[in-house]
Order: structure tokens, then C-alpha cells, then sequence
């Protein structure tokens, strides 16, 4: 069993979890894998559809294709955005230019299609294996639908891959057996950037390691994110701190909405607490919980659909107007 999850670096309880089910056969019909992402979890599928699939010896053959997504038993799927009646997946929206105006969901027939996937014939394994990636970004009607499939799974296997296991249907994590996946340590994270080719974490800023949390897929998401941003875009934020201009806020809000989809501003606006966070000091007027608390309202907002630009105006005139008052006070 030595070779299976010999890349999974710092998921011992995972691994010991899932090494003891393909040793003694006894598979359960659900697994919730919960974790951060980028810390593994879903190399731990692979490598645990791997053993389901060619014993607990693994195979290169059954490894490859799983990694290429070309298995005839498995069905892998993700959140999607909705685009002209179609769904994209979200790995594709990138590459395809989409623009990203919403977060992707889980959608009620992408589950439905799981259904009917589990319910037919396999082809070369015992039984269909389906994994559903970021199962907490189902609306109410999809994760009823999974709660029905979750009873009646037929010989299927499911994994379920979550970072926000609590906003599931408590039914729905009560079908299955729990994964931990942990946030690595700097030792490990380190380790992990190594053996994938990149920089190592100490070239990196400080905020960008905070964001990432002991997670090196996080990390690297948060170096593509900071690298594709425009130039001077950050420094024009951290400046408002300071800034009583309504038309800076203005502009500001313009190039925001403009130039970035909305997980780039959602990005951007946890770099920008965390940023403040760190420069208390750039806050001699206003106490900086107010300005990060305005900051929190303005992320629910945004999540919630409202038109990005006007919700930037309305929060970046009031931290301007906040750094008038001050200035007047003096």
C-alpha cells in the first residue's frame, strides 16, 4: 500500500482513513472529504478511486487514465457557470474568456445526471464512482436531489470534495464518512512548491501567505491572481485609506468593476482587509474595525449578486467621506 498516496504530503489522518478501507475491503458508499482547498484532497480521490478500481498495489494503466479523465466508470464533476443556456464548467471559464460575474454552483441537473450516471451499467469496475467537487455551492432543489441519490446509492461510490463541509444539509454529511484534510506547515508547504517546480514561499509577500493558509494550491492561485492584476490597482486601495477624494473613490470603483471578473474583486477585497489589517497605522482617524467591518458588508454584497460597480462606489465613497471627516476635525 506504500506507493498509493506517497504525494500526499501532511494528510495522515486522510490517508490512514482511506488506506484502512481499501485494506479490508469495506467501502463505504459516500465520502465527504473536507478540507481547505489546494491541500490535496482531490490528488486523495484519485489515488482512492485508484486502489478502489486496481487493488491496494495501484496500477499506472487505471492511475493514468483517472488522471486523464477518460475512465468509462467515472464521472467527475465540478461548479458551473451558466452561459447562453449552457453550463461551463468553472476550470473551463478562464480558457474559454467567460465572464465570470457570479461564483459557479452546483446545479440541480448537474445532480440529476449523477443519478442516472450511478444507476447504469459499469463498464470495467464493480460499481459507477462519481466525484462531485465544491458540494457547498449547491442551491436548495440540488442538494435535496443529493440527499435522495445519498439513499439510495445503488452500487455506486461517491466522494464528495467540500472546504465548507458546515453549509451542508446536515443529512447530507450524516450519508457520509468524513475525510479530514488539514492546512499544511511552512516546512510542508514548502516541500509541496518543491516538488511542483515553484518559487518557494519565502519569495513570496506576506499577505499572500496569510491568504493562503498552509494551503500551496491556494497559494499558487493567490501568486496568478496578484501577478494578473493592474498595475498600480492595489496601491490606489491602500491609498484610499488615506484619501477624502470622491472622484479617486469613484474611478477607483470604475476600474475595479471594470477590469477584474467577480472572483478577482472578491480576491482583491480579502488582500485589501488583510492588507489594512497588517497597516493599522495608515488608520489614525477612524478605528480600522470600521473600515474592515464596511469592507465585510461590501463582500456579501457582492456575493450576493448586486451590480459590482455601484456596490464599490457606494462602500469606497463612504471610506472617503470617513477620511474627510477626519481630515476636517484636525
Amino acid at each position: 500500500m506504500t506507493g498509493l498516496f506517497d504525494h500526499l504530503v501532511g494528510q495522515g489522518r486522510a490517508v490512514a482513513l482511506l488506506t484502512a478501507s481499501l485494506d479490508q475491503g469495506r467501502l463505504a458508499p459516500a465520502y465527504l472529504f473536507a478540507g481547505p482547498d489546494g491541500v490535496g484532497r482531490r490528488l486523495a480521490a484519485l489515488r482512492f478511486l485508484e486502489g478502489v478500481l486496481a487493488g491496494p498495489a495501484g496500477d499506472g494503466a487505471v492511475r493514468r487514465r483517472l488522471q486523464e479523465g477518460n475512465h468509462p466508470d467515472l464521472l467527475w464533476v465540478e461548479p458551473t457557470y451558466q452561459e447562453k443556456g449552457q453550463l461551463v464548467p468553472a476550470s473551463k471559464a478562464e480558457e474559454l474568456g467567460l465572464a465570470r460575474r457570479g461564483a459557479p454552483q452546483l446545479r440541480l441537473e448537474q445532480i440529476r445526471e449523477v443519478s442516472r450516471f450511478l444507476s447504469r451499467r459499469p463498464v470495467q469496475a464493480r460499481g459507477c464512482l462519481v466525484v462531485l467537487e465544491g458540494v457547498e455551492a449547491m442551491a436548495e432543489g440540488a442538494a435535496n436531489a443529493l440527499l435522495k441519490t445519498l439513499e439510495e446509492p445503488a452500487d455506486g461510490l461517491l466522494i464528495l470534495i467540500a472546504a465548507a463541509p458546515d453549509r451542508l444539509l446536515t443529512t447530507i454529511r450524516s450519508r457520509c464518512q468524513s475525510v479530514p484534510f488539514t492546512p499544511l506547515t511552512p516546512e510542508q508547504l514548502a516541500l509541496v512548491l518543491e516538488r511542483c517546480g515553484e518559487p518557494p514561499p519565502s519569495q513570496d509577500p506576506p499577505e499572500l501567505l496569510e491568504l493562503a493558509a498552509g494551503s500551496p494550491g491556494a497559494l499558487l492561485h493567490c501568486r496568478q491572481v496578484w501577478a494578473a492584476l493592474p498595475a498600480g490597482l492595489a496601491e490606489r486601495l491602500l491609498a484610499l485609506a488615506a484619501s477624502a477624494d470622491p472622484l479617486e473613490a469613484l474611478g477607483l470603483a470604475r476600474d475595479l468593476a471594470e477590469a477584474l471578473d467577480a472572483e478577482q474583486q472578491l480576491w482583491l477585497l480579502g488582500w485589501w482587509q488583510l492588507a489594512l489589517w497588517r497597516r493599522q497605522a495608515l488608520w489614525c482617524r477612524q478605528p480600522p474595525v470600521a473600515h474592515l467591518q464596511r469592507l465585510e458588508r461590501l463582500r456579501s454584497q457582492l456575493g450576493a449578486y448586486v451590480q459590482p460597480r455601484l456596490a464599490w462606489e457606494v462602500a469606497l465613497l463612504e471610506l472617503a467621506s470617513w477620511a474627510s471627516l477626519g481630515s476636517s476635525r484636525q
